[in-house]
C-alpha cells in the first residue's frame, strides 16, 4: 500500500482494487475502515458494470455471462504506473480471465491526485481492440459519520455502536440541484430497480439524514440532477464533500443497519432494471467507446 501528503491531507491506496483505503487530515480518518462487521471495502471501483445484473447475469453476441455486482475491477491487483510526491496511477488491463467473464478488451487506469484540502480520483479507460467497448464505471467511497469524534473512529467500532446508538438524527446532505424534488429509481428485488419514488429537499438544499433515510436501500438520482453533495453535521456545518459530473449518483448506508459510514457514489452506470432481459450493450446508461478510443472521468472529495 502506498501512501502520500501534501502536508494537508494524506492517503494510502491499495494495489488490489486500486483502492483509496485512507483519507486523513489534522489526525482525523475520513474513509471507513472496512470492518467486515458491517463492509469490508473502503472505496472499490465499480468496473465494467455497477450495481447487479438481474439474475446475475448478461447476454452479448448471443452468449450468456455472469458477473457478480459491481463488477470485478474491485477485487483485482492493478500494476503500480506512475508515483509522484501527490499523485498516483494503477492499472488493469484484459487478461484472459477477465475475457472469459466479460468479452472485451479494455485498459483502466485509476489516478489519485492531491490537490491542497482535496483528492481528485480519476479514472481512464482505453479500448486496445478491434470492436466496441462497452462498460459502465462508478465510485462507492464510504465516510465516517461526522457525528463520530476522533478518539471513537481510533478506538473502533466498538467505540463507535454506543455513539451512534444514541440517537438516529445523522446530519444532512447538502446538495446542489436545480430542482427541490429530486426523483429516485428505487431497489425492489435481486438489487435492481424496480420502481420509481421521490424525495424533497427543503428551501436550502438540505435533506435530513437518519436511520430511515436508507431504509430501502440506495437512494439513486438519474439524468444529472446532482453535481455535488456535501455531507454536514448535525448542526448543519460542512464536514465533506463531493463533487462531480456524472449521470448518476448513488446514497447510501446499510439499511436495517446503525452503520458508522454513508456512501456518496458518482456513477456512470446502474443496476439492471427489474426483469431486464436485453443485451448487455442495451442496457441504461451504457457507455461505448470505438476502437482506439478512451473515456476520462473524475470525482473530487474535499475535507471542509
Amino acid at each position: 500500500m502506498k501512501s502520500i501528503t501534501n502536508g494537508k491531507l494524506t492517503i494510502s491506496v491499495k494495489e488490489h482494487g486500486a483502492e483509496l483505503a485512507s483519507l486523513r487530515s489534522n489526525g482525523r480518518e475520513y474513509l471507513w475502515q472496512a470492518d467486515e462487521s458491517f463492509w469490508k471495502r473502503h472505496s472499490p471501483v465499480l468496473f465494467p458494470i455497477v450495481g447487479a445484473l438481474w439474475n446475475g447475469e448478461f447476454r452479448s453476441e448471443g452468449n450468456v455471462y455472469r458477473m457478480g455486482q459491481h463488477g470485478f475491477a474491485r477485487d483485482m491487483d492493478f500494476i503500480p504506473v506512475s508515483e509522484t510526491d501527490t499523485e498516483l496511477w494503477y492499472e488493469l488491463a484484459s487478461s484472459a480471465e477477465t475475457l472469459s467473464r466479460y468479452p472485451y478488451g479494455f485498459r483502466l487506469k485509476i489516478g489519485y491526485r492531491l490537490e491542497g484540502d482535496s483528492v481528485r480520483v480519476m479514472w481512464h479507460v482505453e479500448n486496445p481492440g478491434q470492436s466496441e467497448l462497452a462498460f459502465q464505471i462508478g465510485a462507492h467511497p464510504a465516510f465516517f459519520w461526522p457525528l463520530l469524534t476522533d478518539a471513537q473512529i481510533q478506538a473502533g467500532v466498538s467505540a463507535m455502536t454506543p455513539a451512534l446508538a444514541q440517537t438516529d438524527d445523522r446530519g444532512y446532505f447538502r446538495i446542489e440541484s436545480d430542482i427541490q424534488e429530486l426523483p429516485l429509481s428505487v431497489i425492489t428485488e435481486g438489487g435492481c430497480v424496480g420502481a420509481e419514488s421521490s424525495i424533497g429537499l427543503d428551501a436550502d438544499g438540505y435533506l435530513p439524514l437518519s436511520l430511515q433515510t436508507f431504509s430501502h436501500d440506495a437512494l439513486i438520482v438519474e439524468n444529472s440532477h446532482i453535481t455535488k453533495v456535501i455531507l454536514c453535521r448535525q448542526d448543519k456545518t460542512p464536514y465533506l464533500s463531493v463533487e462531480f459530473t456524472s449521470p448518476l449518483v448513488g446514497l447510501w448506508s446499510p439499511p436495517g443497519k446503525r452503520a458508522p459510514f454513508v456512501c456518496i457514489e458518482p456513477w456512470y452506470g446502474r443496476t439492471d432494471s427489474v426483469g431486464y432481459s436485453g443485451a448487455f450493450e442495451d442496457k441504461p446508461w451504457m457507455q461505448h467507446l470505438a476502437p482506439g478510443g478512451s473515456f476520462d472521468a473524475c470525482y473530487t472529495i474535499t475535507v471542509l
